[in-house]
């Protein structure tokens, strides 16, 4: 009696049959993390930075504080966003 081929191999036999799922799982996994997640930045990037998102009413707010705007301009440009 002869031993098969792949009984010399122990296992391993099965690696090229396994080996593209576990390609594709990889693959689907890293495509998750670049256009789900929006790159390889972790969740809720900008709180570890320190930052929140502001609005555009929050930056209008911020520059008429500074004096750089008028209550004028104030007014009509936040009219303009909020319409």
């Amino acid at each position: 009696m002869y031993p098969t081929e792949h009984y010399w191999w122990g296992g391993w036999w099965m690696f090229p049959m396994v080996m593209p799922f576990i390609f594709i799982v990889v693959m689907v996994i890293v495509l998750y993390f670049i256009f789900v997640r929006g790159g390889c930045k972790p969740p809720r990037w900008d709180r570890y930075q320190g930052k929140e998102s502001e609005t555009a009413l929050d930056i209008l707010k911020k520059r008429y504080a500074k004096g750089e705007l008028t209550k004028e301009e104030f007014e009509r440009m936040k009219k303009d966003l909020l319409d």
